[in-house]
């Protein structure tokens, strides 16, 4: 997973599968999901990523534990 914010743009885009895009849908406005030709999910991009109530430049990322079995 790769995670790309740009300044310039204030866009924030999140890489979930390095596949090329068959289909885009802006999901609501300014939410665009990018997917391959069997149907998944390849990257989500938030346009006016500042303007959201987010901090683009502040990004946590944590991994939930595993469900003890």
């Amino acid at each position: 997973m790769k995670v790309i914010y740009d300044r310039e743009t204030d866009t924030l885009t999140v890489i979930f599968l390095d596949a090329p895009v068959a289909e885009s849908d802006e999901d609501k406005p300014g939410v665009i999901l990018d997917y391959e030709e069997a149907g998944n999910l390849v990257s989500l991009e938030i346009l006016d990523a500042s303007r959201r109530g987010m901090a683009p430049t502040r990004i946590e990322y944590l991994v939930a534990p595993v469900p003890a079995q």
